[in-house]
């Protein structure tokens, strides 16, 4: 059994349901801890269960029962305990799959709370809903891993001491968490999307994850134009995800991919959803990225894609909500607009930003504009620079890769 593999695709989903079981963050985390630690003594020598996402529920909830037993905690969680016993021990695998995605959604919403901070939020529901590390949040946040590590304890220990409820919010309390539920469900599907570690490029559960969650939230909020621009963004970009790696195993760039191999079913979805927004009024973060997102996946050949109105987006893009990392892609967009050279110069002026100091995607572009420009000793200085950041092996492989051919 691969553990790693099972904690990647799993612990959200594990911890969403012992969360909702317990009321108790930390004893729900703690809980599942001790339930990994006894599968990795009794499957070696037994055999991995024939469902081990119930068996890890099972065998974590019976830990945390001990906990509360010692701490006569017991009886205030039992009736809550009990409710989802009862579906995590059916043998319909289906009913376990509701249960999960039900308290997933709950999750999410509790993480929302506007009683906490909204990088707070964000933040808890990653680590909780997504299973992702503190170091894979804090560098999406392109933040210190301790600075996010007291963020995290400091949400959860407001949610404890304020009682905030696990469930859904009413109809009118939704409008003031939709900001940051659209927040964490874009991160979601970005991890998902570029893995920020590991040995694959993709985490399909996590995109899918993220794909039903903007569904759901758009049934939640039919009016909410920007919970459809999401959904359109993650669905175009999602359509490429057979074309994106080969069938060894290594990336390939947009340009490159073989656009035979991209879902046009959900490039038409995407399309529709955004069109929808657009006709609505909708011009914010999502609705700006679900238009590049739509100019690369409806254009025929790499040669047709529409540079320069993909410049101009990121141009609004970056005066609307300025971001270090949008100006890595705007950079990229000036570049194939107008002149390699001009969007050299934009990279250039990004590396004084210190949130960029650790973005290895910043060495890595500058890298291949070098290349591009034939200046090979500068590109192969920059993929230096990009191999020493870099945490995804897929991609690691890829930058050896032009490393070695222009040092050849």
């Amino acid at each position: 059994m691969d553990f790693e593999k099972l904690h990647r695709e799993e612990s959200g989903r594990i911890l969403s349901t012992l969360i909702g079981m317990l009321g108790d963050f930390d004893l729900a985390e703690e809980a599942l801890q001790e339930a990994y630690a006894t599968a990795l003594q009794k499957w070696p020598a037994e055999g991995t269960p024939a469902n081990p996402r119930a068996w890890l529920i099972s065998t974590a909830r019976n830990s945390a029962i001990d906990q509360l037993r010692r701490g006569k905690r017991l009886d205030a969680k039992r009736d809550q305990i009990q409710h989802h016993i009862e579906v995590v021990q059916a043998p319909q695998l289906e009913a376990a799959e509701e249960m999960c995605a039900d308290d997933r959604l709950r999750l999410i919403f509790t993480c929302c709370h506007p009683a906490l901070a909204t990088d707070a939020q964000v933040a808890l529901t990653l680590r909780t809903v997504c299973g992702l590390t503190t170091e894979e949040i804090a560098k999406a946040f392109l933040l210190p891993v301790a600075t996010l590590a007291q963020r995290l304890v400091r949400a959860k220990r407001k949610i404890r001491d304020a009682g905030i409820p696990y469930r859904e919010p009413l109809p009118e309390d939704l409008p003031e968490r939709v900001d940051s539920v659209l927040l964490a469900i874009y991160l979601i599907f970005n991890e998902g999307y570029l893995a920020s570690s590991g040995d694959a490029l993709v985490r399909r559960e996590l995109c899918s994850e993220a794909i039903r969650l903007g569904r759901v939230l758009c049934e939640l909020l039919p009016r909410e134009r920007e919970a459809r621009s999401l959904l359109a963004l993650m669905l175009l970009h999602d359509s490429r995800r057979d074309a994106r790696v080969s069938g060894d195993g290594e990336l390939i760039l947009l340009e490159e991919q073989d656009r035979g191999l991209w879902h046009q079913e959900q490039i038409r979805e995407g399309s529709t959803l955004l069109e929808s927004a657009l006709h609505g009024g909708a011009n914010g973060f999502y609705t700006l990225q679900a238009s590049i997102a739509a100019l690369h996946a409806n254009a025929g050949t790499a040669a047709e894609t529409d540079w320069p109105q993909i410049a101009g987006l990121y141009d609004l893009l970056v005066s609307s909500q300025p971001s270090p990392v949008l100006e890595v892609n705007r950079a990229v967009a000036v570049a194939m607009a107008t002149s390699l050279t001009d969007g050299l110069a934009l990279l250039d002026q990004l590396e004084e930003h210190d949130e960029l100091a650790e973005f290895y995607l910043l060495p890595a572009a500058r890298a291949d504009l070098l290349r591009r420009l034939g200046r090979t000793e500068e590109a192969a200085e920059a993929y230096r620079r990009a191999l020493q950041l870099v945490n995804n092996d897929i991609e690691r492989r890829f930058l050896l890769r032009r490393y070695a051919e222009i040092t050849r």
